[in-house]
């Protein structure tokens, strides 16, 4: 089991208060996971506050990442309990916050050295970017 943490007020706007309504909050992230093209992965959420956990398995580490991520950057989630079991392991990747100011040229320059590798982390961050340019202060990205 793993703890990650995420910027509360950042993300995706899902509901109104996720406080008292961790079932149908519950349901509205699993719901989330597949609309942003993750398919429906044979994973398990539960709401504890401002807690997602999620349970199950899936087929590699990148799709797990990619379900983490996609459950964490909604608005009112603070962490995320990972409980995802991976049928081919693999090494995990790295993971930043997005900061004022940042672009993924700039974090490509930050993490590889070169601010021309902006396009690795986009690919590694699909489906959950639908552009370079459309990211957030307190976002979460996997960096490959």
């Amino acid at each position: 089991m793993s703890m990650f943490a995420f910027v509360k007020e950042a993300g995706v706007k899902l509901w109104e208060s996720l406080v008292g309504n961790e079932a149908q909050a519950a349901e509205s992230l699993t719901a989330h996971v597949a609309k942003v093209g993750l398919g429906n992965p044979n994973i398990q959420v539960s709401v504890e506050g401002e807690k997602v956990i999620a349970r199950g398995e899936v087929a590699s580490q990148e799709e797990k990442e990619k379900i983490l991520l996609a459950l964490g950057n909604v608005a009112g989630v603070a962490e995320v309990e990972d409980h995802i079991s991976v049928a081919t392991p693999a090494p995990a990747a790295r993971f930043v916050t997005v900061k004022k100011g940042d672009t993924l040229s700039a974090i490509a320059k930050a993490e590889y050295g070169n601010a021309n590798a902006y396009p690795q982390i986009f690919e590694a961050n699909k489906p959950m970017l639908s552009h370079p340019d459309k990211i957030y202060p307190g976002q979460v990205l996997r960096i490959p």
